[in-house]
């Protein structure tokens, strides 16, 4: 860390505090060269990665809109706002795991049927009509044979 007053290299850490609401580190640093004192704060910065599109744009995740086409799937079912939520955090620390800075939006939508499938059966079926442009009645019948089969667990 630099100083900011004679913008030497050498500095020491005198004091830290962690504070846990905000996520943040306070270090109270001395310089070793004028020996000024001066405050310094420490962020986690959790990127998500950017989403490609079938047609190859690229675009920033957003969780607001993920939200958006879970609670319209979701929309007149009896599924609580917590489990939405917890649902949408998961799909998020997995992308975030994926360690990637480019994902395609078809592996975000399958992350989004895995978790409305735990959710809802009949959300699972709505989004899945969208997700996969459904266009016939088959289409419909194999998405709920799809709901009904017992999920194996995979790691």
């Amino acid at each position: 860390m630099k100083c900011p007053f004679c913008n030497a290299g050498d500095t020491q850490v005198v004091d830290t505090r962690a504070n846990n609401e905000s996520n943040t580190t306070r270090r109270r640093r001395k310089c070793l060269a004028c020996d000024k004192r001066f405050t310094t704060y420490e962020k986690v910065e959790l990127r998500m990665p950017r989403l490609v599109k079938k047609d190859g744009s690229r675009t920033d995740f957003a969780r607001d809109k993920l939200a958006g086409s879970m609670l319209l799937a979701l929309r007149k079912r009896s599924v609580a706002t917590d489990a939405v939520d917890a649902a949408l955090d998961r799909i998020e620390e997995k992308l975030r795991s994926l360690g990637e800075r480019e994902v395609p939006t078809s592996r975000v939508g399958d992350l989004v049927m895995r978790e409305l499938a735990k959710l809802d059966k009949i959300a699972y079926i709505r989004f899945a009509s969208v997700y996969r442009s459904f266009e016939t009645p088959e289409d419909f019948s194999e998405a709920a044979r799809e709901v009904k089969k017992p999920r194996k667990r995979s790691r």
